[in-house]
């Protein structure tokens, strides 16, 4: 009897052995649902695109003969050449007018035009030397002079050009009565003169 009841709880233990086996603690989760919204992508609307197409190359026999050729001109020419024409320019006699006139008299004024740089004239009248050696400066000076009938030629010869080349001056020549009868400027290189003529009536 007492082998029986034994018997009895032996298999009543693992019988609840087994039935505590779900309880086990190796828990497994469910994972949950991939619930991300699914985004479509745009379709972009259909337009009439120009058709490409590859680029033509040119050989030498597709090229017309009667191109024109492209002559490329070097700056340094061209600046020179202003300068060679600005040499020319002032390096040669000015004529600076013939004025007719009535007056007696002639007052004749100069002064340096420009930079005062060192400028020095000689002045003539008729041919004969009134004025030696004039250092221009920036006030005016000058002379007056007895008007003969016919003509009266005044010259002014550039002894240097200064340290800013051309010799420059401006100048101006009144009658008796203070009237303007010429007002005008000079461009000259050394040697050169500049030239003006009154006519007295």
């Amino acid at each position: 009897m007492k082998k029986i009841l034994f018997l009895i709880i032996v298999i009543g233990m693992s019988l609840s052995g087994y039935a505590q086996n779900e309880f086990s603690s190796k828990f497994k989760a469910i994972p949950p649902k991939n619930i991300k919204p699914k985004i479509k992508k745009p379709i972009p609307p259909k337009a009439d695109l120009p058709k490409i197409t590859a680029p033509k190359v040119i050989k030498n026999r597709d090229i017309p003969l009667d191109m024109p050729k492209v002559n490329f001109v070097n700056p340094e020419k061209i600046t020179k050449k202003a300068q060679n024409l600005e040499v020319v320019t002032y390096k040669k006699n000015q004529d600076l007018g013939n004025f007719k006139t009535g007056s007696l008299t002639a007052k004749v004024r100069y002064r340096d035009a420009a930079y005062v740089d060192g400028d020095k004239i000689r002045v003539y009248v008729n041919d004969k030397v009134i004025e030696y050696e004039v250092i221009l400066d920036g006030n005016f000076k000058g002379f007056e002079i007895k008007l003969a009938k016919g003509i009266n030629k005044i010259d002014f010869e550039a002894l240097n050009e200064g340290f800013a080349p051309p010799n420059t001056a401006e100048f101006q020549v009144y009658d008796d009565k203070g009237n303007v009868i010429s007002a005008n400027q000079w461009n000259l290189g050394t040697d050169n003169k500049a030239t003006l003529i009154l006519m007295k009536e």
